[in-house]
């Protein structure tokens, strides 16, 4: 019997030709997986698609609510953003398929798992170390870095599938490189490759519309949240997954969520993208709000930082390691009060406050008013300020003397 190998497939150009290509040059029996994340429409025609180009079958599996459950959640918890920007949706999805990818070639017997990640992006890096850390014993096959691999773009990659019989309904036509899933989509290529270029949105966007293009009348959403985690969108409550679908066709309409970012690769290279992730900026701002209302001082700040390590953690790659474990629970530690209900309004590409409440909320008003409260006295501040600057002080005296010397 021939060995199996279990590929990671979307239907586009490259893991198409990718079928022939491993059935020439490894004599694997191609078992094909798609990991539905939420791609919608781009999952349609697959299972025809991958058995005519020569695949023994193809697993199409859900793993939708456990992206946003396991995945998504944490990192909006964590606020976790990298440099900045990028909301993390492709970063994100990237462990839960290669936790999948594992769970499919054991239950096949494969040895092997072939990805068509290029050299130079992250991706390589996300599938590689997430199979590593599951299952150390499979063999990974990465076409793009392979020595068989010879085709180098995309009328290559359509000339190969013809020499092989394969007729496909793609254009040499070069087209923006995206990658969607219920989270986000991220576009790059044709005028990104150029940082002079302004993006041009009328060909680019496809979850939403320009700030300029959205409706001239702002709308009110209502936010609950228990425990850091979403549980209802304008009274009505949902799981996680119809959340996010609930606030994409919300942002997108009132056009949020849309960044031009250049961005640092692991890999060392910088690389520009637009990304519109509607839905996730809503529910990330959300979260903040509520949190600010709720987390003292100390915790806020060193929750800033942790959750800035998650953003490295998960961009990188390195979910499945002792060092994301420990840096979730620190943050799942801190969402036990955060919860209450968020109101803000959606206005031309802006999330605009509109009232935060909490039953765990440390606002005083007794203490933050002008007006002198019970529990605050100003002429405490006296003292605390000549400790709090007493450093400061000593240093200046010092200088003095040592300027009076000299």
């Amino acid at each position: 019997m021939k060995e199996k190998v279990i590929l990671a497939y979307s239907g586009g150009l490259d893991t198409t030709a990718i079928i022939p290509w491993l059935k020439e040059n490894f004599d694997y029996e191609v078992i094909c997986c798609c990991i539905d994340c939420g791609q919608g429409e781009e999952l349609d025609g697959l299972e025809e698609r991958a058995i005519s180009c020569g695949a023994e079958k193809l697993y199409i599996e859900d793993v939708i609510d456990e992206f946003c459950d396991e995945y998504v959640v944490p990192c909006v918890q964590g606020n976790s953003v990298y440099e900045n920007k990028y909301l993390l949706g492709t970063s994100m999805a990237r462990p839960v398929i290669a936790k999948r990818l594992v769970e499919v070639a054991r239950k096949e017997g494969a040895t092997a798992i072939c990805h068509g990640a290029t050299g130079k992006g992250n991706d390589q890096i996300r599938f590689e170390l997430g199979i590593k850390a599951l299952a150390p014993d499979l063999k990974i096959i990465a076409a793009w870095r392979n020595d068989a691999w010879t085709m180098n773009s995309r009328e290559d990659e359509i000339e190969y599938c013809k020499q092989h019989g394969i007729d496909l309904p793609f254009s040499a036509d070069t087209s923006y490189s995206r990658d969607r899933n219920l989270w986000h989509i991220s576009h790059e290529g044709l005028e990104l490759e150029d940082p002079a270029c302004e993006p041009n949105f009328e060909h680019l966007l496809v979850l939403g519309t320009t700030p300029e293009k959205a409706p001239d009348e702002g709308e009110y959403v209502t936010m609950t949240f228990e425990k850091g985690i979403p549980v209802s969108v304008n009274g009505t409550k949902m799981k996680v997954s119809d959340i996010i679908r609930t606030l994409n066709e919300l942002g997108g309409k009132h056009g949020i969520g849309i960044i031009d970012i250049v961005e640092n690769r692991v890999v060392g290279m910088k690389s520009r993208g637009v990304y519109e992730t509607p839905g996730g900026t809503i529910l990330m701002e959300a979260h903040q709000q509520l949190e600010e209302l709720i987390l003292d001082r100390d915790t806020l700040t060193m929750k800033k930082n942790i959750g800035n390590k998650l953003a490295d953690i998960v961009y990188e790659g390195k979910w499945f390691t002792p060092l994301r474990e420990a840096v979730q629970a620190f943050i799942e530690s801190t969402q036990t009060y955060v919860t209450g209900e968020v109101k803000f309004k959606l206005y031309k590409g802006n999330i605009i406050k509109a009232g935060t409440t909490s039953p765990y909320s440390l606002y005083n008003e007794s203490i933050a008013s002008f007006t002198t409260g019970d529990l605050y006295d100003h002429h405490d501040a006296e003292g605390f300020i000549n400790l709090f600057g007493l450093s400061c002080k000593v240093r200046a005296m010092k200088m003095q003397e040592v300027e009076k010397n000299q």
